[in-house]
């Protein structure tokens, strides 16, 4: 084995990251020291569900657990906009700057007072970055065009368009561009021609459509992906369990 190429993923995660992705980053580094090689964070970006980005932290006063989220403009954007294009209101970060001290020591306050980012994605990728998790890390991002463009196609997919003056994420089946809105509810929208620029997996074809990009040789997994991933479509991968780690689903806070 020449170049391991040892790879992750996940989608934005909350302003500071759960604690399973810090338990990812951290199995990656060890599997580094012992096999050399690099490492490859696949930031899926292209998720739209709001509530990856809840931050659980703690009030360092009443010891209560209190949940944050970034604020949309509007419903559209907040139910089925991708988390790239899910914009950041700059009331809610001066809001919620305000409120950090309760949770959090001030360097990290400093931290997100700092970042000027439009977007969820990128306000979360920024913040990931200054507290010092991705030092040496290779960032592939699912909403890249050029990332899209160079995997292969898949029959299940997402296709992401405009409606009602906002990027949306739609599920393409049967021909059909498809909103959802809850249980078996739909709602189909209009759509032209698209091409593979516009198109991110759904979670059963992602893995596979990854793969065909980055071509890891290790992966590092979390629990839910050891039950999805279908490891026998890419035999050439070994998956590697992510490192346990206590109160995985809270917000990391200690860097």
């Amino acid at each position: 084995m020449d170049h391991p190429i040892i790879c992750f993923g996940q989608q934005p995660c909350g302003f500071f990251p759960k604690r399973y992705l810090v338990a990812k980053i951290l199995t990656a580094r060890r599997l580094q020291k012992e096999i050399g090689g690099e490492i490859v964070f696949f930031f899926h970006d292209s998720d739209h569900d709001p509530r990856e980005t809840i931050t659980i932290v703690r009030d360092q006063h009443s010891d209560q657990e209190v949940s944050l989220n970034f604020q949309f403009e509007n419903r559209i954007q907040k139910q089925f906009s991708p988390l790239y294009a899910k914009r950041v209101l700059s009331e809610w970060q001066e809001k919620t700057a305000r409120q950090l001290p309760r949770y959090v020591r001030p360097s990290l306050v400093a931290h997100f007072k700092k970042i000027k980012c439009s977007n969820v994605a990128d306000f979360c990728l920024e913040m990931y970055t200054r507290m010092g998790l991705l030092e040496g890390v290779r960032v592939e991002r699912s909403s890249a065009p050029k990332f899209r463009a160079r995997a292969v196609a898949v029959p299940d997919y997402f296709v992401d368009v405009r409606y009602e003056g906002e990027i949306v994420r739609a599920r393409y089946r049967d021909g059909k561009l498809l909103l959802h809105k809850g249980g078996d509810r739909f709602l189909e929208i209009p759509g032209g021609e698209f091409g593979p620029k516009q198109i991110s997996p759904t979670r059963d074809t992602r893995f596979y459509w990854m793969q065909s990009v980055i071509r890891c040789t290790h992966y590092v997994a979390g629990a839910s992906e050891q039950h999805y991933i279908s490891k026998t479509d890419v035999p050439e991968v070994k998956f590697i369990e992510r490192d346990e780690i206590s109160d995985s689903g809270k917000a990391y806070t200690d860097s």
